[in-house]
């Protein structure tokens, strides 16, 4: 059963990490914390794919694929004046269902 709100595309290489603290500013919900030789990545199911994590990582040790997402979904229908029931799925899921197929 694929589960949205549990899978997301962020990857963290933590080898990478030069401990900047880059993505514990940036990241508005908290998944990435302050560690003492590299930045802890203690929440990625929070992860809404917003991609400023990444963006702001200065040596690549984050990706993610920002606008994949059922934040993306949720924001893009907001400013298009969409109702996200409408069957317009843009994130890649089944009609119906911005998050994905449900089983």
């Amino acid at each position: 059963m694929f589960n949205s709100y549990l899978e997301n595309t962020l990857r963290y290489y933590k080898d990478k990490c030069i401990n900047c603290k880059r993505c514990t500013e940036v990241c508005p919900h908290g998944v990435f914390v302050e560690g003492v030789a590299n930045a802890e990545l203690v929440h990625p199911t929070r992860c809404m794919e917003c991609g400023a994590c990444a963006l702001n990582c200065p040596v690549q040790a984050i990706e993610v694929q920002s606008g994949v997402g059922c934040a993306w979904a949720m924001i893009n229908a907001a400013l298009r004046g969409k109702d996200m029931d409408s069957g317009e799925c843009s994130c890649g899921g089944d009609t119906g269902s911005c998050c994905g197929e449900l089983k």
